[in-house]
């Protein structure tokens, strides 16, 4: 018999109290866990509400940027469309007096156009022809140098580095 006990009855008190203190002390144990489990899923979904809240607000903001995108635009075109209605209510206007006012509503299209960042693409004789930026109507013979705008034909707009209608050019043929 070990040391220090009396008896068998005491060697076995002696160990089931060690393992009632290991029961104890895992029952304790899996509390434990069993609460950091659910403050951890208590986290989780709250970071998932949170995502699925930011995720909803920004489509949110998005749809509105879209449907309102034009808004401005519309805005500053407003001033020619009464330039326009102006000019035609006018009976004896002069052939000088229509071209005046032609010239000062392409100058207001021209401003709005601009302050929305529509940018005129309009390359001068000689310039390189750029597929994305140009399109080619034909190719003539010229003293410039091949693959080179010759004319314009038609101005050509972008908007925040993508073209919206490539200008249209003649090109300089191989020599």
């Amino acid at each position: 018999m070990p040391a220090g006990y009396q008896s068998t009855e005491e060697m076995v008190a002696a160990q089931a109290m060690n393992e009632s203190d290991a029961l104890s002390k895992a029952q304790a144990d899996l509390a434990e866990l069993q609460a950091k489990s659910a403050e951890l899923a208590d986290q989780f979904l709250r970071a998932k509400a949170e995502a699925d809240n930011a995720r909803r607000r920004a489509e949110e903001e998005i749809s509105k940027a879209r449907k309102f995108a034009v808004e401005s635009f519309a805005e500053s075109l407003l001033p020619v469309a009464d330039s326009l209605e102006a000019g035609l209510v006018i009976k004896d206007a002069t052939i000088e007096q229509i071209r005046e006012g032609a010239q000062a509503t392409l100058r207001q299209l021209v401003a709005a156009l601009e302050r929305n960042k529509v940018i005129v693409i309009n390359p001068a004789a000689g310039t390189k022809f750029d597929p994305h930026q140009h399109q080619a109507i034909s190719v003539v013979p010229s003293e410039h140098e091949a693959n080179t705008v010759v004319t314009v034909l038609q101005k050509g707009y972008s908007i925040a580095d993508r073209t919206l209608r490539p200008a249209l050019v003649t090109v300089a043929a191989p020599k």
